[in-house]
């Protein structure tokens, strides 16, 4: 059963402050991130002189729609620290994720980024029934992926006891929720529904486990999701977004007496819904594409970063803040795989670089069981295909194996076949992607 709401002494006091009061800070601290990333990112100043806006237009919020827009092309067109704002000195923790070229996305963060990041988190845990001195079970991955030190840090700040747990080793999972017997776990949804099955395998019953809460993110999950979880394990199951380059988890959240949606922490990050085609704001209620802007950050301000992600904003209901409807999928071609993003475009890039692959390439996604599966099926080149023996081909494919896995992040089967077996449409392009996933 969901547990009671927290009282309002125990919140932030912006968390209760009236409409007219969140948007005062909004506008106070837009005016000086967007004036922290002019003067001090040659991008942005370029970006902003080109427009021909300057920090000073902004009068009100709704002039934040004169500023041009960030895209992850930005991101990686100022790779590695392009975009950062400070010193990079003044850096003390580097994030990334991958991008289509190889090259990750990379993101920085000072001191007071990483607690205000913490702090985030810690609100982020509190709205789910997290209290000081719970245990949180921590299953996201750690390194470079901003999942498992975004969980870790925040879990730290509200006081909690971490059990810094990472993915994968599945039965050793269960045996720590069994031996550690954690109130909280923090780990993508399908990999949640694994867990679950693990319990069952051994013969336990998942509803008798310690755990209460389960905080779910870095993939979208739909309510029939929810659902399952929650009939399966016993727990509140709620949902927490976020993305590296606005931050990483704890963008927004769920609240626990309502699960209505992630609250947006307006006092950090200013959203807007755009069309995707025509990049015009749509009013609140519509859908659209999801857009931040950073209000708070140093190392890395992001100043209208489209996000991709097609949703829409709804009113405030257990907060001051406005919340966000389920992602319902996306305005690019990027696909999600077990919480890893992954382009087409980065497949491709791959295949090309052995000399006896062709630039033909398809990518089958489905679910074996509860976990997305993917194959890649790539074709020899014409001309070496006659000469390709059957050795030669299980290398191929132990090479192509390996290079995704390490620049991309996902593990896949390979299948290497010869010329023109892969379907072509009619003007002689290839189906890229075969997403046979259940919607």
């Amino acid at each position: 059963m969901p547990k009671k709401q927290p009282a309002p002494g125990e919140l932030d006091a912006i968390e209760t402050a009236s409409r007219d009061e969140v948007q005062a800070l909004q506008l106070q601290r837009l005016r000086w991130s967007l004036k922290h990333a002019y003067d001090n990112v040659p991008h942005y100043r370029k970006a902003f002189d080109d427009k021909g806006v300057h920090p000073d237009d902004l009068k009100q919020l709704s002039d934040l729609a004169k500023f041009p827009f960030t895209t992850k092309k930005d991101l990686r067109d100022n790779y590695p620290f392009g975009l950062f704002a400070v010193p990079r000195e003044k850096v003390v923790r580097v994030h990334a994720s991958s991008g289509t070229t190889g090259k990750p996305t990379v993101v920085g963060y000072t001191q007071n980024d990483i607690d205000t990041w913490a702090s985030l988190v810690a609100r982020s845990i509190r709205a789910a029934g997290g209290r000081a001195g719970d245990i949180v079970h921590v299953s996201y991955g750690y390194g470079l992926f901003t999942g498992g030190l975004g969980a870790h840090y925040g879990a730290e700040r509200l006081g909690c006891t971490v059990i810094p747990m990472s993915g994968g080793q599945t039965e050793k999972q269960v045996q720590l929720i069994r031996d550690f017997q954690p109130d909280i776990i923090m780990v993508t949804p399908s990999y949640m529904q694994v867990i679950i099955e693990e319990f069952v395998r051994q013969g336990l019953d998942p509803r008798e486990s310690s755990l209460k809460v389960g905080i779910f993110g870095a993939e979208p999950w739909t309510e029939a999701m929810r659902h399952e979880i929650e009939g399966k394990a016993g727990i509140d199951a709620v949902d927490i977004y976020g993305l590296s380059e606005v931050m990483g988890p704890g963008v927004a959240s769920e609240c626990i007496e309502t699960k209505d949606g992630p609250v947006v922490w307006e006092d950090h990050f200013y959203p807007e819904i755009i069309d995707p085609e025509t990049g015009e704001v749509l009013p609140d209620g519509s859908e659209g594409e999801l857009v931040f802007t950073s209000l708070s950050k140093e190392a890395l301000p992001i100043i209208r970063y489209r996000t991709r992600d097609l949703t829409r904003l709804l009113p405030p209901t257990s907060r001051a803040f406005r919340r966000m409807g389920k992602i319902v999928g996306r305005s690019d071609d990027m696909l999600i795989i077990r919480g890893v993003n992954v382009f087409p475009t980065q497949i491709e890039e791959i295949v090309l670089q052995h000399a006896k692959l062709s630039g033909q390439y398809q990518i089958n996604v489905s679910r074996d069981g509860l976990l997305d599966t993917v194959e890649v099926r790539c074709e020899l080149q014409p001309l070496a295909a006659p000469a390709t023996s059957a050795d030669e081909v299980r290398e191929i494919k132990q090479w192509l194996q390996q290079r995704i896995k390490t620049l991309v992040g996902i593990t896949t089967s390979v299948t290497v076949l010869t010329p023109d077996s892969i379907e072509r449409t009619l003007t002689g392009k290839a189906r890229r992607v075969v997403d046979q996933r259940p919607k």
